[in-house]
């Protein structure tokens, strides 16, 4: 079986996961080729990888593109399609491939992944549900990172949606090594804060707890929200959040924290996540969307107590095993930081809580098995 993975610029959860999807797949005896844009194919080991991303230049250079796109898909069995902006190009892509009348081998079968939703205020609301309408009834399988994803493929009208949950490659090693205790968890806050210089705010108390959060700087993520909660929280913390992104954003944000003298630091992206989450008292996400957010996956197995909103795929992963809050409620974050940091026993409740789901999640192998399985089905289709 020859399978194409196609996606965009991914910096993130998107290129983690098809980077160790492609992986796994190839593991199971599949011949997967990525094609991709430069951006994502400098972040992550996608194995074979062709660099192609119609759009990218001018009106010749996107047409030369498309067509090498097309040229790319064609031999392949499987097109596997991430994110709105993949689905579309290679609906277009594969609807216009003609079927090989030596071979009568027909079109390779089209694989939608949607990762993301699209946020009201994200602009053109009208021509972007057009687009997922027109996508989801013409790939013969639609997946979606949520449940709320997956309904919406269906009410687009998509022949065959399911769910399929993103693993985090982090988790394994996580859950191989005991939550750091209180003292250790001091003693790697303290050795993390002080490899920070130069990030300007308010000075960073290595002796307080430590609030963290790891995000692209980006609108959706509502970072806004994190700043007043930091600002209002009764309990002594060090917030710290770790990523990059919208440097314009950044900017604001650290204004605003310097106006609110909220106690909370934007130090970049930074190679020792892992140690952050042991270290951290608190993780905490106020998205106004998400998906299965690798991070909070992460930060259970780590055992970290989780804080974040109540949208998206966050619901079915936390409920039961963190705290969840209505989004956009600053009130709402700063108390539920609170509860975790007042009550030990609630601390320690939660940690149990979080590993014990964390263990159940499925791991890259999973995955790539259950994939295998849907490529295959989609293949018999008629």
């Amino acid at each position: 079986m020859r399978v194409v993975m196609f996606l965009g610029r991914s910096t993130g959860g998107i290129g983690t996961h098809v980077a160790q999807l492609s992986a796994d797949l190839r593991g199971h005896g599949v011949d997967v080729l990525v094609v991709t844009h430069p951006l994502t194919a400098e972040h992550f080991d996608l194995g074979p990888v062709r660099l192609c991303w119609p759009g990218s230049g001018g009106v010749v250079q996107t047409l030369r593109d498309f067509s090498l796109l097309r040229h790319l898909f064609s031999g392949s069995d499987i097109v596997h399609a991430h994110g709105h902006q993949a689905g579309l190009l290679a609906t277009l892509a594969t609807r216009s491939l003609p079927r090989h009348r030596a071979s009568r081998r027909r079109a390779p079968r089209l694989v939608v992944s949607q990762h993301n939703a699209v946020l009201a205020g994200s602009g053109r609301q009208r021509a972007k549900r057009a687009t997922q309408r027109w996508v989801a009834r013409h790939a013969d399988m639609v997946s979606g990172a949520s449940s709320d994803l997956v309904g919406q493929a269906l009410a687009f009208g998509a022949v065959r949606a399911e769910l399929a949950e993103v693993p985090s490659p982090r988790v394994p090693a996580l859950l191989a090594q005991e939550p750091a205790d209180q003292d250790a968890r001091a003693r790697i806050r303290r050795l993390l804060l002080s490899s920070i210089v130069g990030v300007p705010g308010v000075p960073m108390d290595p002796e307080a707890p430590l609030i963290v959060t790891i995000s692209r700087i980006a609108a959706q993520k509502s970072l806004p929200m994190l700043v007043r909660a930091a600002s209002k929280a009764r309990q002594a913390g060090t917030w710290v959040v770790l990523g990059d992104g919208d440097r314009q954003l950044l900017d604001q944000l650290r204004r605003q924290a310097g106006a609110l003298a909220s106690p909370i630091h934007f130090v970049g992206a930074r190679a020792e996540v892992d140690q952050w989450l042991r270290a951290a008292e608190v993780f905490v996400l106020p998205s106004e969307w998400e998906a299965r957010a690798l991070v909070v996956q992460e930060a259970m197995a780590a055992g970290t107590p989780v804080v974040a909103s109540d949208v998206g795929g966050l619901h079915d992963l936390i409920a039961g095993t963190g705290l969840l809050v209505p989004p956009g409620d600053p009130d709402a974050i700063a108390s539920a930081t609170d509860r975790v940091l007042s009550d030990p026993a609630l601390r320690e409740d939660l940690v149990t809580r979080g590993r014990e789901a964390a263990k159940a999640l499925p791991d890259g192998s999973d995955t790539a098995a259950r994939w295998l399985e849907w490529y295959s089905q989609t293949l018999l289709m008629t």
